[in-house]
C-alpha cells in the first residue's frame, strides 16, 4: 500500500529532531579560559554541556571586563583633579564654619573676661617689655572694676525696668482716658469715651501680627545668617590645613605672606621649643612678628624669639623655612639685626630674583661723567629694588668668589665708572690675560695681561713702585700747608697727589707666585720677606691717605692665596658665590658672616653677578652688616664703549705693557743710545729718556726699580755730588763686554 507524499513528509519531520549546534567562528576572539581554538576554527562541534561552560565563561568574561571599565571609570572620577579640587573645596568650606564659630567664641570670652590682658602681659614678659607688662596689668585693673561696675548695674537693672514699665502703663492709660472724655464730650456720646483704647488695642494687635509675620521669616533665615557669618570669619580670619587648602602646595608659589602664614612656617619649623612656644602663646604666635614691610620685590619682617630659641635654630634651617613660605632657597634671606633674639627675614616674590635688573647707567647714559670726590659708581640694586652705588674714595677694594661668576665684571665695572673722572690715574694688572681688561689700554698708564709667573713678578713690581709713589707723596706732605690732607682741589691741582688706583685682577697668581728675585726674596708668599704681600701690606696701612688705593680681585680665599692681615686690609670686600662658610668667613670677615652674611648660599652658576657687601662706607640698611648686591653686567662691547669716552675726557697716553708675546727690550743697548757722547749720566735723566724712547717698556719705572734692574745686568751706579744717583758709562760698556764673552748667561 502507497502512502500518499504529503503524509511521509510530514512523518519524516516528526521523526527528524534537528539541534542547531554552536560553532566558533575562526575570527573569533580566543578564549582564555583554556579551551582549544584550533577546535572552533576547524569546526568541531560542542556538546550541550561544553556549550553551556562557553557560555558561562563568556559570561563571566564580559562580567569582569564590564566590572573592570567600571571600576576604572570610578577610580578615574575619584583620582581626577576635578574630583580632589572639588573634595578639598567641600572640605574647606566645611571647615570655615567651625573655625569662625572658635574665633567668635574666642573673641566673646576675651570681651567678658580678662584672657587678652594676660595673653599681652605674657607677650610682653616674652619679649623683655616690663614696662608693657606694668601697662596691660593696668589695663587689667580697670577693665576688672568696669565689668564690676556693669554687673551690679545688671543685677539692679531688673526693678528699674518694672518701675519704668509701671509709669509708662500709667502714663499711657492716663493719656488715654483724657483722650476718651475729651471725646464723649465733644461728640456728646458716652460710647466715644472707649474709642481711644479700641484704638490702641488695633494698633497692638497690628503691631503683634507684624512682629509674628516677621518673626516666622526671622526664624527660618537666622540660622543661615549665622552660618554664613561664622564662614566668612573663619575664611578671612583663620588658615585651614594644608591639605584641604586651595590648590597643591606646589601650585601655590604665589601665597602672601601673612602673619598666619608666618607663624604656621615658623612652627612647622621643626625646633621643638619654638613649636611649643608658639602653641602656649595665648595670641598663637602673632606677638613675636614685627611690622610686614614692602621692600622691593619682596617683604621684610623681625621675628623676635621666646626664650630658649637661639638665632642659629632659625639660621640653620633656612631650606626648611623658605619651603615653608612656599619659596625657593635662594628667595629668603635671614639676617640678624642688633636686637637681643631677633631674626630678620627678607623673602622674595616667586621668581622675582630670576629677573635680569636692567643694564647699568654707564651703558644708558652717554654724558655720564664721574667725580672721585662727590660721586658714587653705580653698581647694581639690593634685594629691595633700591639702586646701589659705592662711595670710592680712598677706600681699598677686594672682592673674590668662585671662578666664573662675574668677578671680573663686577670689579671692572667700577673702574669703568671711576675712568670717567679724568684725574685718576690706572695701572692694571690682569693676571688672567684673556683681554677682560683690554679696552683699558690707552687710559691706564700700565697694563699688564697674561698669566705666567713673569707676568706676576711685573705686578709685583707695579705694587712696589705704587709704594714708592705713595712714600714720596707722604714725603711732600706738609703739615702746615696740608692741614686738611690731600683734598679735591690739592688732588685736582696737578701737584701729585691725584687719584692712583692699582688694579691686581686674578690676584692669588702674585700671593702663589714661586719666582725669586735676585735679593733673594720671593715674589709670592705670605711672609714679611715676600716682596707682592709686604707691597700690598704699606700700601693698605698708608696708601688711602695721599690718594694711592688698591683693588683686588681673587679666587676661592684661603690662607695662601689670600692671607689675613692683606684680606682684612681692604675697606670693602665682597663676595659671590664661595663654597663654604670658612671661604666666606676669610672673604668678609667673622663680624659680616655673623650678622648673616651668606655668600655660600648663593647658587653657582644662576646667581653670577650676584655679591655680598660689607665693609666701610657700604650703604648698608640700618642695623644690618651686609648687603646683597646684584651688579649690572656691562659685556666686552659696552665696556670698550664706555672705555673709549673714558679716553676722550682725557689726553691719550701711552700705556706700559708687559707681554710674554714680544721680547723685553735690551736695557744696556738702550742705555748706550739714550747716553750719547756722555760719560757719566744721572739716573733720574736716563730713566726720563728712556720713557721718550720706548714709552711702553720705561714709563712709570721708579728709581728703585731702574736701581734694581742696573743691578741686576751687574751695572754698578754711585752717588755723585749731592747725594745724587749716577752711572758711567765705562760700567755699561763693561757689562755689555761681559754678557758678550758669556753668551748672555
Amino acid at each position: 500500500m502507497t502512502t500518499p507524499n504529503h503524509e511521509r513528509d510530514d512523518e519524516d519531520r516528526e521523526r527528524t529532531n534537528v539541534v542547531h549546534l554552536p560553532v566558533r567562528h575562526a575570527d573569533a576572539a580566543p578564549d582564555t579560559d583554556g579551551l582549544e581554538p584550533d577546535a572552533a576554527i576547524a569546526g568541531q562541534l560542542l556538546t550541550p554541556e561544553e556549550s553551556a561552560e562557553l557560555d558561562r565563561r563568556m559570561a563571566a568574561q564580559k562580567a569582569r571586563a564590564a566590572a573592570g571599565a567600571m571600576v576604572a571609570v570610578v577610580r578615574g572620577g575619584v583620582t581626577h583633579d576635578r574630583t580632589r579640587r572639588a573634595v578639598r573645596a567641600v572640605a574647606r568650606n566645611a571647615f570655615y564654619v567651625p573655625a569662625g564659630g572658635a574665633v567668635v567664641a574666642r573673641q566673646v570670652w576675651e570681651a567678658h573676661t580678662t584672657a587678652r590682658h594676660q595673653r599681652m602681659m605674657r607677650a610682653a614678659e616674652a619679649a623683655g617689655d616690663f614696662a608693657a607688662v606694668a601697662e596691660w596689668e593696668e589695663r587689667q585693673a580697670r577693665f576688672v572694676a568696669e565689668r564690676h561696675r556693669r554687673i551690679m548695674a545688671w543685677l539692679a537693672a531688673p526693678v528699674q525696668v518694672v518701675k519704668a514699665v509701671l509709669v509708662v502703663l500709667v502714663a499711657l492709660v492716663g493719656l488715654l482716658v483724657v483722650a476718651g472724655v475729651v471725646l464723649a464730650v465733644t461728640r456728646a456720646e458716652l460710647g466715644a469715651f472707649l474709642a481711644p483704647f479700641l484704638t490702641a488695642f488695633a494698633v497692638l494687635s497690628g503691631v503683634v501680627s507684624v512682629i509674628d509675620a516677621v518673626w516666622g521669616a526671622v526664624s527660618v533665615l537666622a540660622p543661615f545668617a549665622a552660618l554664613g557669618y561664622l564662614w566668612h570669619v573663619g575664611r578671612t580670619r583663620t588658615t585651614p590645613p594644608a591639605w584641604v587648602a586651595a590648590g597643591r602646595p606646589e601650585d601655590r608659589q604665589d601665597v602672601p605672606i601673612t602673619p598666619s602664614v608666618l607663624v604656621t612656617a615658623l612652627r612647622d619649623l621643626g625646633v621643638r621649643e619654638l613649636t611649643k612656644a608658639i602653641k602656649n602663646m595665648g595670641d598663637a604666635g602673632a606677638g613675636m612678628l614685627g611690622l610686614i614691610r614692602i621692600a622691593g620685590c619682596g617683604v621684610e619682617v623681625d621675628v623676635t624669639l621666646p626664650s630658649g630659641v637661639s638665632t642659629k635654630d632659625i639660621t640653620g634651617k633656612r631650606q626648611r623655612l623658605a619651603e615653608n613660605l612656599y619659596r625657593h632657597e635662594h628667595e629668603l634671606f635671614i639676617t640678624i639685626p642688633p636686637a637681643a633674639r631677633t631674626v630678620r627675614l627678607w623673602i622674595a616674590d616667586p621668581g622675582a630674583l630670576d629677573e635680569p635688573i636692567g643694564p647699568s647707567p654707564l651703558v644708558l647714559d652717554e654724558t655720564l661723567t664721574a667725580d672721585l670726590y662727590t660721586g658714587r659708581a653705580p653698581w647694581g640694586q639690593d634685594l629691595r629694588g633700591e639702586a646701589v652705588a659705592l662711595p670710592l674714595l680712598q677706600r681699598h677694594l677686594l672682592i673674590t668668589g668662585l671662578s666664573n661668576q662675574g668677578k671680573t665684571a663686577a670689579l671692572r665695572a667700577l673702574a669703568l665708572w671711576l675712568a670717567l673722572d679724568p684725574t685718576v690715574e690706572f695701572r692694571i694688572a690682569d693676571l688672567k690675560g684673556i683681554g677682560d681688561w683690554h679696552m683699558f689700554h690707552g687710559l691706564a698708564a700700565e697694563l699688564i695681561e697674561g698669566p705666567t709667573d713673569e707676568h706676576a713678578c711685573a705686578a709685583t713690581h707695579m705694587l712696589e713702585e705704587g709704594v714708592a709713589e705713595m712714600e714720596r707723596r707722604l714725603a711732600a706732605v706738609d703739615p702746615e700747608t696740608h692741614k686738611n690732607g690731600v683734598t679735591r682741589d690739592l688732588a685736582r691741582a696737578g701737584s701729585g697727589f691725584h687719584p692712583l688706583v692699582l688694579v691686581v685682577d686674578e690676584a692669588q697668581q702674585a700671593f702663589m707666585n714661586v719666582a725669586v728675585g735676585q735679593d733673594k726674596r720671593p715674589y709670592g708668599g705670605q711672609k714679611n720677606t715676600s716682596r707682592y704681600f709686604m707691597a700690598a701690606r704699606k700700601l693698605h696701612n698708608q696708601g688711602r691717605a695721599v690718594n694711592v688705593i688698591l683693588w683686588q680681585g681673587t679666587q676661592n680665599p684661603t690662607d695662601q692665596n689670600l692671607p689675613k692681615l692683606v684680606r682684612e686690609g681692604a675697606h670693602i670686600r665682597a663676595s659671590l658665590v664661595l663654597g663654604t662658610e670658612t671661604e666666606a668667613r676669610m672673604a668678609l670677615g667673622d663680624k659680616a658672616v655673623n650678622g648673616g652674611a651668606a655668600p655660600h648660599e648663593l647658587r653657582q652658576g644662576l646667581d653670577k653677578g650676584t655679591l655680598v657687601v660689607a665693609g666701610d662706607g657700604v650703604p648698608l640698611p640700618p642695623q644690618q652688616a651686609s648687603i646683597t648686591v646684584r651688579t649690572h653686567f656691562i659685556d666686552g662691547d659696552d665696556a670698550t664703549a664706555v672705555a673709549d669716552r673714558a679716553k676722550a675726557l682725557r689726553s691719550r697716553r701711552a700705556t706700559r705693557t708687559t707681554t710674554t708675546d714680544t721680547p723685553a727690550r735690551d736695557l744696556l743697548a738702550d742705555l748706550v743710545r739714550v747716553m750719547g757722547e756722555d760719560t757719566k749720566t744721572r739716573n733720574e735723566i736716563l730713566r726720563s729718556r728712556l720713557a721718550e724712547l720706548d714709552p711702553g717698556s720705561y714709563e712709570g719705572m721708579s728709581a728703585a726699580d731702574f736701581a734694581e734692574r742696573l743691578a741686576d745686568l751687574g751695572v754698578a751706579s754711585y752717588k755723585a755730588h749731592g747725594g745724587v744717583m749716577t752711572t758711567r758709562r765705562s760700567e755699561i760698556d763693561r757689562a755689555i763686554a761681559e754678557r758678550d764673552e758669556t753668551g748672555g748667561e
